[in-house]
């Protein structure tokens, strides 16, 4: 499937500067990204994006950033049909032990799965949102390769410049 709309990100604010580049991801590793691997974990909603970058803990600083994206092809992992040939469900790709899994096997289950739809040529991937708080409405799209062509690009929407301003 195609995704064109609008993505959101907040951003820790060192990363505001450089909003495409993935490299918090690539440091750290994410659910859907192994360490060294960038991706971008957006939302479809500034509520959700805001929920997902403060998983633990209280509110932090954070840079709300907007896209305009156009992204093919994209796997739709919201339904259970859709994983079920790649032995997973809705409930496996939300279990929190993959942080678990990465420290013991330098790899989790979700971030294989990842890597094998990147082999299959998928930019990126709609999942429900794995936040305290989150409801089956709260959809995100993981990306591991965007501004690839015309037609498979992400934005940044700062019509007046403020992320590279300097105060």
């Amino acid at each position: 499937m195609q995704f064109k709309g609008l993505l959101y990100r907040a951003l820790n604010p060192v990363f505001a500067q450089t909003p495409l580049s993935g490299e918090g991801a690539k440091r750290f590793g994410g659910r859907f990204n192994r360490k060294g691997t960038p991706a971008l974990y957006t939302a479809l909603s500034p509520e959700t994006a805001l929920r997902e970058s403060h998983q633990v803990g209280h509110l932090q600083p954070t840079v709300l950033v907007c896209y305009q994206a156009s992204i093919t092809p994209v796997f739709d992992a919201r339904t259970d049909s859709e994983l079920k040939p790649y032995g997973l469900t809705k409930q496996s790709l939300a279990a929190n032990d993959w942080r678990e899994q990465m420290r013991l096997k330098k790899i989790s289950d979700s971030q294989r799965f990842a890597e094998q739809l990147v082999k299959k040529g998928f930019h990126g991937m709609l999942c429900e949102s794995y936040a305290a708080g989150a409801t089956q409405n709260d959809t995100n799209l993981v990306l591991w390769r965007w501004n690839l062509d015309l037609q498979n690009y992400l934005r940044v929407i700062d019509d007046e410049n403020r992320l590279l301003r300097r105060h």
